[in-house]
């Protein structure tokens, strides 16, 4: 393990106000993303659609790294340039996403597990000799009844996180830890705030104990919100002080970065609530971004799959993409929504 090359990578991905672009999605999840704008999903309309957000001029100014898919890393731009040297020429740093998504854990069917441990060391080979320098790894955590997750399910996901993160480290990638409570549901903040809290707590107990190195790593959490099917939806003010809490609570101040997931909020409602909890700073980490739908939606409803559009699209993404950038220092409002 190369700590300072680990340190260091990790702090430039999020360095002067920048974020992550996940532009991760599995091939399943893309088509349901092109079914929305009627759009086939073949190889070559994904691999168009990801150069276009790649090739947008000016986004190195916001964007410090870029999550690919196993697909899209194999794939070049019209030139023929690999999308990871063509993103590393930019000064943005290619990664990858190494999980195999979340099945059913074994003997408790209502939660869920992240497989994909076997064989990562090699597959981590492989994507750090094709130009990737982190990877990322989610885990699912429901909340369902009062007794979902329970506390075996958020101890197996934990270890599961720390197996990756250890395994990237030994090969000097940076991993990216997410393990995401999700806003699906009807349960309120306080419940929320109650599982993060106990996901981040084991989380962090784990990592620990398989002696990750904390300078070396960044953290994708969720921010701390009420589910989508609950009557009682917070505040901006009240959610970043919920999620601050949780953050102060368990998150190291060594981690040099925490870069939220938006989760399924809307773009206009992920930037605002990443600005109100920068607003509330200092802190003792990078507070930033790794957003897919909410810098994407805007992007692919203008893109319509039609080259005339890319013009148009590439615009939007690029103020996305700078609006995110102004939250991350606090400096974001509603009214620049309007503006340009």
């Amino acid at each position: 393990m190369d700590k300072d090359k680990l340190s260091s990578a990790a702090k430039a991905i999020v360095a002067k106000q920048k974020g992550v672009l996940a532009a991760d999605e599995s091939n399943s999840t893309i088509k349901k993303r092109f079914d929305s704008i009627r759009v086939e999903s073949t190889e070559e309309n994904r691999r168009r659609y990801r150069e276009i957000l790649f090739s947008t001029q000016g986004i190195e100014s916001y964007i410090g790294g870029v999550i690919l898919f196993d697909e899209t890393l194999r794939q070049s731009n019209q030139e023929g340039i690999p999308f990871a040297d063509l993103l590393s020429g930019r000064g943005i740093i290619p990664g990858i996403k190494v999980d195999k998504g979340a099945d059913s854990l074994a003997l408790c069917p209502e939660e869920k597990i992240t497989g994909g441990l076997d064989g990562l060391r090699e597959r981590l080979i492989e994507y750090r000799n094709m130009g990737a320098e982190f990877a990322k790894w989610r885990a699912v955590i429901e909340i369902r009844e009062r007794d979902v997750p329970t506390s075996f399910g958020i101890r197996a996901n934990a270890h599961a996180l720390a197996r990756y993160a250890a395994l990237c480290q030994e090969l000097d990638i940076v991993p990216i830890v997410e393990p995401e409570v999700l806003m699906d549901g009807s349960h309120d903040i306080e419940r929320c705030e109650a599982v993060t809290s106990g996901v981040l707590e084991a989380v962090f107990t784990e990592l620990d104990a398989h002696h990750v190195f904390f300078e070396g790593m960044l953290l994708k959490p969720n921010m701390v919100i009420a589910g989508i099917k609950c009557t009682s939806q917070e505040k901006v003010q009240r959610v970043a002080e919920a999620t601050l809490r949780c953050l102060t609570r368990y998150v190291p101040a060594a981690v040099p970065g925490i870069i939220f997931l938006s989760g399924g909020q809307g773009p206009e409602d992920a930037t605002e609530h990443l600005n109100a909890i920068n607003g509330m700073g200092p802190h003792p980490w990078q507070v930033s971004f790794s957003y897919g739908r909410a810098l994407q939606a805007p992007v692919l409803a203008t893109w319509k799959g039609r080259e005339d559009n890319v013009t148009a699209a590439q615009k939007i993404f690029l103020k996305r993409c700078r609006l995110n950038s102004l939250a991350c220092g606090g400096k974001y409002n509603r009214a620049m929504e309007r503006a340009e």
